[in-house]
């Protein structure tokens, strides 16, 4: 006899044969094996497409402030060194102020491969 032509009630009875019990527990802990891969897998996707949008963005916001973060670390540099870090840390503010210039035009998709370099 097949396993999956019983009942819900007629496997609940406590006359059934062993081999008929371990088989429906053996299917029952079979799907919830797929089931937790399934959504195993589903999140791990999730988690590559959010990982993917940072790292899009991030290009962004580094190809914007790159030479600031550049100058700053440059600047702090010298300073730790003992020489003066004031020339860095000029530049630095002058390339925020760039940033600054260049968040403030209106960008289209148009414009995607300009000032990316």
């Amino acid at each position: 006899m097949n396993v999956l032509s019983f009942s819900n009630r007629e496997l609940s009875h406590h006359h059934q044969p062993q081999e008929i019990q371990m088989a429906t527990l053996l299917n029952a802990s079979s799907r919830r094996i797929k089931t937790a891969l399934l959504q195993r897998g589903q999140g791990m996707s999730e988690y590559i497409i959010i990982v993917a949008l940072i790292a899009v963005v991030s290009i962004g916001v580094f190809a914007a402030f790159g030479g600031v973060i550049r100058h700053q670390v440059a600047g702090m540099a010298n300073e730790l060194s003992g020489n003066d870090g004031s020339t860095e840390i000029t530049a630095a503010g002058t390339a925020a102020k760039d940033a600054t210039k260049k968040a403030a035009t209106q960008r289209t998709m148009k414009d995607y491969g300009t000032d990316n370099r």
